[in-house]
């Protein structure tokens, strides 16, 4: 089979998970998307033909692989690669491609919760993100809306593109927010970052029949997906002098100005939308304050 050929049968497969993804298991498209990429390298990695490769599909591949292509990626990466391909395994069992459930084969990455330090950025870098924004272009109006949703709301960049026209109540000031599990929360509206919104919305969103708020600003007009959020984040590190990091990084900085601000766990839980305090409490280890009191003195020798 010619390298065409094995593309094509890739590609159906592929388009046919994500059907699945959809339809069976009710996930976000942020999530479907994911999935799908994830699922594209694993079956493209297998030999010609790939739709013989799949029927053969055994352990050791599976694992050869996941071995292969998490060695040198972080803790999250490798678990988000291990996610996608059990569900993939799944779905080909569910569609009688694979005889046997290969599902428990996929190694577990190993990665302890708390074991790293949330990291946030200086007020400065934050500033000077949004300062980098040229706000007179058609451009620069939508990024800087984006940052500050990224910034001020300790959005994810899959929820920013999942943002819609109408989820913003401008009477009430609050915004609806899409977030995992298509859970849908609604969070008071910041003033600038309502007023960057209007900015773009009324001068520098194209005129079209999309329903998201930020898409493409020239034809043909497509929505944006959390890659070009991340992008949109890379170009502002790269335009303000800074180190690139990600979008994500802005949502820990919220959290972390919170907690030295005053603000209760539960507090930003409630603000970042966490559906557990597991998820929330990695913060307690940023709060030094909290910690100063909880350590118990050095022990010291004995009197003489």
């Amino acid at each position: 089979m010619d390298s065409a050929a094995s593309d094509a049968v890739v590609e159906a497969i592929v388009a046919e998970f994500r059907i699945w993804l959809e339809r069976e298991r009710g996930l976000s498209a942020a999530s479907v998307c994911c999935y799908g990429k994830q699922a594209s390298k694993f079956l493209s990695w297998l030999p010609d033909p790939v739709d013989e490769a799949v029927q053969r599909l055994d352990s050791m591949q599976v694992t050869s692989f996941m071995v292969a292509y998490c060695h040198d990626r972080n803790t999250s990466s490798a678990k988000a690669t291990v996610t996608a391909v059990r569900a993939l395994l799944r779905f080909l069992h569910a569609t009688g491609r694979v005889r046997v459930s290969l599902v428990g084969v996929v190694p577990a990455v190993a990665g302890w919760r708390l074991a790293s330090l949330p990291r946030g950025l200086d007020a400065a870098v934050v500033t000077g993100l949004l300062d980098s924004c040229d706000r007179d272009t058609l451009v620069g109006r939508r990024d800087h809306a984006i940052l500050l949703l990224l910034a001020r709301l300790g959005l994810r960049g899959g929820e920013v593109a999942d943002l819609r026209v109408g989820d913003v109540d401008w009477r009430s000031g609050e915004i609806t927010i899409r977030g995992k599990g298509n859970r849908l929360d609604r969070l008071p509206l910041p003033s600038d970052v309502g007023e960057a919104m209007v900015a773009y919305l009324t001068d520098g969103r194209p005129v079209c029949d999309l329903r998201t708020v930020f898409c493409t600003v020239r034809r043909p007009y497509r929505r944006l997906s959390a890659a070009a959020v991340r992008a949109i984040m890379g170009r502002a590190c790269r335009r303000a002098g800074f180190s690139r990091v990600g979008a994500h990084r802005l949502r820990h900085t919220l959290a972390t100005e919170m907690l030295r601000a005053g603000s209760s766990l539960p507090q930003i839980g409630q603000v970042l939308r966490h559906r557990s305090t597991l998820a929330t409490s990695i913060y307690a280890k940023v709060d030094d304050d909290a910690l100063r009191v909880l350590a118990r003195p050095w022990p010291t020798a004995g009197r003489s």
